[in-house]
């Protein structure tokens, strides 16, 4: 795999556990990050899966915090995407 698809990979593993952050369910990343970033559903659906298997403990907690939070009205998870998104861009974390 060349360098810029790992980049793009960590970019797309970054921007989920930000999503993770939010609270936001897999399908609720994957429509943000389509809409806000540009990025293929099936690409955040493979990257999750992918930390899934790595972290399995992790996210079956997670799958359990989520049925009992609040969830996060759609304007405010838009907001958030929208502030990640810029957050993530004016950094370069390969340099």
């Amino acid at each position: 795999m060349g360098d810029s698809s790992t980049s793009y990979i960590h970019m797309v593993q970054h921007m989920i556990e930000k999503c993770l952050i939010f609270n936001m369910t897999k399908e609720e990343c994957m429509e943000a990050l389509s809409k806000h970033a540009n990025i293929k559903p099936v690409i955040t659906s493979t990257v999750w899966n992918e930390l899934e298997k790595e972290n399995k403990e992790f996210f079956e907690a997670y799958a359990q915090s989520q049925s009992k939070q609040d969830r996060m009205s759609e304007e405010e998870t838009s907001r958030m995407i929208q502030k990640m998104i810029s957050d993530s861009s004016s950094k370069d974390p390969d340099k």
